[in-house]
């Protein structure tokens, strides 16, 4: 063997020797040479199976792999949509009034949750009594759900056909039911107008942003029936806690992001409008100044098709022959776009043309005396 394979040969066996700590990830300096504590700090087991989504401290095997972990994760990652914050805390309030208003009762109605997740990871966590009332949004052309929980229904059911005598004199509060019971068609009656009134006022909550209608459409019992997107698409879910003095429930509003991909735009603002003081004599100075903008405007005398063949034998001393009588108007341009229309004409001896006419002029104004 040569000297040259024996120090590669050398030079590998060291490196396997080495420890991990002493090689640096990139745009790190070397341990040990000033380079600071945080830059030379390696992930532990328990940050890498936490980065993952497995928890180090169950043992046992691994049936997939971290990036199989990765993909089949239930969060969602998606941008913070800070409008839509404010329109359900608008929600809250007015849909505090209105249930007031339905069941003649003390209710207090706040916003408890606020996140994204996979449509059929959140399908998975809710009860078997809950109902579920889809809905469409006519402008944005797709779905969305409002998911009742069974306390809440009962609540409400109690509190319409006789509220706090019944609950008083039963053993048993609103909440304790025959469980595995499907809800009747009386109570599917009875929740129905209380659906129509949230859709009702989640419309006024989006309507400083923008206009659209939630049409409801159908009533369901069983979550297979309420599938409105693909179970791996993402959504938006907020759960609003009713509390109607010690009894209640929760009522969550499901909107899939491709519901709300037409008014991202509008949910991303940071505020209303989005738009920060106005310099008014800013303003007005570059108002003055726009009127003493000089434009260059051109006079059509008539315009033809010719081939391009005709084009190409045009020699100087041929003429052009316009078709066009002495009287008749011309068009005033100013690159593309036609203005005017007026006639020919002389004025202290240079040819002039008399506006005669304003071209797309709206009805019930006066723009001709605007360019004399």
């Amino acid at each position: 063997m040569s000297d040259d394979r024996q120090a590669d040969t050398a030079f590998a066996d060291h490196d396997a020797d080495m420890p991990a700590a002493a090689f640096p990830l990139a745009g790190q300096g070397p341990a040990g040479f000033g380079s600071d504590s945080d830059q030379d700090h390696v992930l532990s087991q328990a940050e890498i199976d936490s980065f993952f989504g497995k928890d180090s401290a169950i043992s046992g095997p691994v049936d997939s792999t971290g990036i199989e972990r990765v993909v089949s994760t239930s969060g969602v990652s998606s941008e913070r949509l800070p409008m839509l914050e404010v329109v359900f805390d608008r929600f809250t309030r007015i849909l505090t009034t209105s249930l007031r208003n339905f069941t003649s009762d003390n209710v207090e109605v706040s916003m408890d949750r606020l996140g994204s997740q996979r449509f059929g990871d959140y399908l998975e966590k809710v009860p078997g009594q809950a109902m579920f009332a889809v809905f469409k949004a006519e402008e944005w052309d797709n779905y969305g759900i409002i998911v009742l929980s069974s306390p809440l229904i009962y609540s409400i059911v109690d509190a319409l056909l006789g509220g706090h005598l019944r609950s008083d004199i039963a053993s048993n509060g609103p909440t304790s039911r025959q469980t595995g019971r499907h809800h009747t068609a009386i109570e599917r009656a009875l929740i129905e107008p209380m659906v129509r009134i949230i859709l009702d006022d989640l419309e006024t909550s989006f309507s400083p942003l923008c206009a659209v209608n939630f049409h409801f459409e159908r009533l369901e019992m069983n979550s297979r029936f309420a599938m409105i997107c693909r179970a791996g698409n993402g959504v938006v879910t907020s759960r609003f806690g009713v509390d109607m003095e010690g009894r209640g429930g929760d009522v969550d509003v499901v909107l899939p992001h491709a519901t709300l991909e037409p008014v991202r735009d509008i949910l991303l603002q940071q505020f209303m409008g989005e738009k920060f003081g106005h310099d008014g004599m800013w303003e007005n100075h570059l108002a003055e100044e726009l009127w003493q903008t000089d434009l260059t405007l051109d006079a059509v005398l008539e315009e033809q098709t010719v081939n391009l063949k005709d084009i190409m034998k045009l020699a100087p001393g041929d003429q052009l022959i316009l078709r066009r009588k002495p009287d008749a108007l011309v068009s005033l341009r100013c690159g593309e776009h036609a203005l005017f229309t007026g006639r020919v004409g002389r004025k202290q001896g240079q040819v002039a043309i008399k506006i005669e006419d304003v071209i797309n002029q709206k009805p019930g104004t006066d723009r001709a005396t605007s360019y004399s």
